[in-house]
């Protein structure tokens, strides 16, 4: 885990795959009532985030006509941090779900995926909070360092 962010890139066709299995499935537990649909992604994101393998983009990379480095690479960082915001909502909504809060399963459920659709067309709104939160450290820091 030594390596530099920028050797870690994931390429954005991969990043892609990862949204839309999210947003399939969170249609499909919509469709079905099966809400335990969701574990799906939530498992493949929870073992991103704690082992840096994750099972979707692991399988589509496999699928790649090129070499890795041919594509515009994904900040690692950003992603993780992105995927983090993912598996939360998820994991709400699955709890949710179970626990028989039918508007909160739906209501996170609804946030990811909309946050995934809306990255698949172009606007990644967890890159515009992570970037917000980066600055207001910043901000903080520059205040209390004069």
């Amino acid at each position: 885990m030594s390596e530099p962010s920028i050797s870690r890139g994931i390429p954005r066709p991969l990043v892609k795959t990862n949204q839309a299995v999210i947003v399939l499935s969170v249609l499909l537990s919509w469709l079905t009532g099966q809400f335990w649909i969701l574990a799906l992604p939530l498992v493949s994101g929870l073992l991103g985030l704690l082992f840096g393998y994750n099972p979707v983009i692991k399988l589509a990379s496999h699928f790649l006509r090129r070499e890795r480095s041919a594509y515009l690479l994904e900040d690692w960082d950003q992603q993780q941090f992105n995927q983090s915001i993912a598996v939360f909502c998820l994991a709400a909504g699955l709890i949710s779900s179970i626990a028989g809060w039918t508007l909160a399963a739906y209501l996170f459920t609804a946030m990811v995926a909309i946050a995934a659709t809306v990255a698949i067309l172009g606007f990644c709104i967890g890159c515009y909070i992570h970037f917000q939160w980066r600055m207001y450290k910043y901000r903080q820091q520059q205040r209390s360092n004069p």
